[in-house]
């Protein structure tokens, strides 16, 4: 069978007409790369907008009955600089015009944004000369804006199963009534892991402006050691964590089917990247951790009541004050007479009266109490569960920092040793256990 390869392109891999080059001599490099993702133009420099975030100004300006037509003006500079540039054949005149009207109609803030990748699969699908294949016709959401997977992958591998190279623009899809919807910031990930899954591709490779994962956030360790292979359990672990180089919700449609995932660097094409898989080989040379990331400004709500053991449903009660306020809980660690919750600081401010009043009327605690400005750290590896002493280390590594402990957690799977700092602790946290245990 012929070998399939999906390639996803970010925004700062397609700013300017040599990136555009660059995108093309790595498809060329092999004949297995037959389907590319486009983001929108990004940033070419420091200061430069993104066309994304022109595009919501101009839905925003619009809508505040404000002259956006400069804004407009711009976007359509950036695009048409492009075609003359790559000679392009495609009419992008009667594109831009029949945007600027569907703007200046009052398009949806989803529409407008969308125009973005629209507009670069286009050109990028006219300079390769291969089929454009827009995103309304294969991939759908319903009423409610809830992505249709099953629908979108029916249709999407029945249109793409000519194995005609093709160029299916990120980032949006449409609903039941012909109107486009969008994904979150970031959404082309999801769309190149789509259609991964639908043309049973081999391998998917998304391409940005970096040469894969590090083990931790350089602002904060200097110089971090490179991630080369990782699977998505420890990289769900990480990116919900704060780790931001893979859309999130991009790692299901891939994960589901089992296909392996490339993090590669446009301008580094040479660099092999970072592989993402299902399952990988622990090996005795392989590190303790795989990597460190975490987040900031979490709060604890404490509740502590004697015999809360035997009292059936009260952790129960405590859940459904925060279901109630609409607030999803992060962590839960308890002990035989307490019980915390974890969750965002910033979901919790607006409610914060209302949990403390609804909980004590619950459960009748003996004591309920918020800490806030809390970091949640997770230090993740699928070698921890074969190095005794993992969880000693590193909590010996922050005691040796000066780092107090609020909370630990370490699930049954041993994939990860969550903890709880003070948000002043966090840097150092990382860095303590990072020296520990990759030096």
């Amino acid at each position: 069978m012929k070998k399939k390869i999906v390639t996803k392109f970010g925004g700062s891999s397609l700013a300017d007409s040599g990136q555009f080059r660059k995108v093309k001599e790595i498809l060329e490099m092999d004949p297995a790369r037959m389907y590319v993702v486009p983001s929108a133009p990004g940033r070419r420099f420091d200061g430069d907008d993104k066309i994304t975030d022109l595009l919501y100004r101009c839905h925003r300006m619009q809508a505040a009955g404000e002259d956006w037509q400069e804004t407009f003006d711009l976007i359509a500079a950036r695009y048409m600089d492009i075609a003359e540039e790559l000679e392009l054949k495609v009419n992008l005149r009667e594109e831009l015009e029949r945007i600027r009207e569907k703007i200046a109609a009052g398009a949806s803030a989803d529409y407008c944004a969308s125009r973005g990748e629209y507009l670069n699969g286009m050109l990028l699908a006219d300079f390769l000369g291969w089929r454009f294949m827009d995103a309304e016709k294969v991939v759908f959401f319903n009423a409610e804006g809830v992505f249709d997977s099953e629908k979108t992958n029916v249709v999407m591998m029945a249109l793409l199963a000519d194995g005609l190279p093709s160029v299916v623009p990120g980032f949006y899809g449409v609903k039941p009534d012909g109107s486009v919807h969008t994904f979150s910031r970031g959404g082309s990930d999801i769309t190149g892991a789509i259609v991964a899954r639908a043309v049973k591709a081999d391998t998917y490779e998304n391409w940005t402006d970096v040469s894969g994962f590090l083990m931790a956030d350089p602002r904060i360790v200097r110089n971090p050691r490179e991630i080369s292979a990782i699977t998505y359990a420890e990289l769900r672990e990480l990116s919900y964590m704060g780790a931001s180089v893979l859309h999130e919700d991009a790692m299901f449609p891939v994960h589901k089917v089992g296909i392996p995932t490339i993090i590669r660097n446009t301008n580094n094409p040479e660099h092999p990247g970072t592989l993402i898989s299902l399952t990988l080989p622990v090996e005795p040379t392989l590190p303790t951790i795989t990597g460190i990331a975490g987040r900031k400004d979490f709060s604890v709500v404490a509740v502590e009541k004697a015999m809360m053991n035997a009292e059936l449903g009260f952790g129960r009660k405590v859940l459904q004050v925060f279901e109630e306020a609409g607030i999803s809980f992060e962590h839960m660690p308890s002990g035989i007479d307490s019980i915390s919750v974890v969750v965002s600081g910033e979901a919790l401010a607006p409610h914060r009266e209302e949990i403390v009043r609804r909980i004590a009327e619950l459960t009748q605690p003996d004591s309920l109490t918020i800490h806030d400005h809390m970091s949640i750290i997770a230090t993740v590896g699928r070698a921890m569960v074969n190095n005794c002493g993992t969880a000693a280390r590193l909590l010996s590594a922050m005691s040796r920092a000066g780092v107090n402990v609020r909370m630990i957690d370490q699930g049954s799977s041993e994939l990860s040793i969550i903890v709880g700092v003070d948000d002043a602790d966090f840097e150092k946290t990382i860095q303590a256990v990072y020296s520990e245990f990759v030096g």
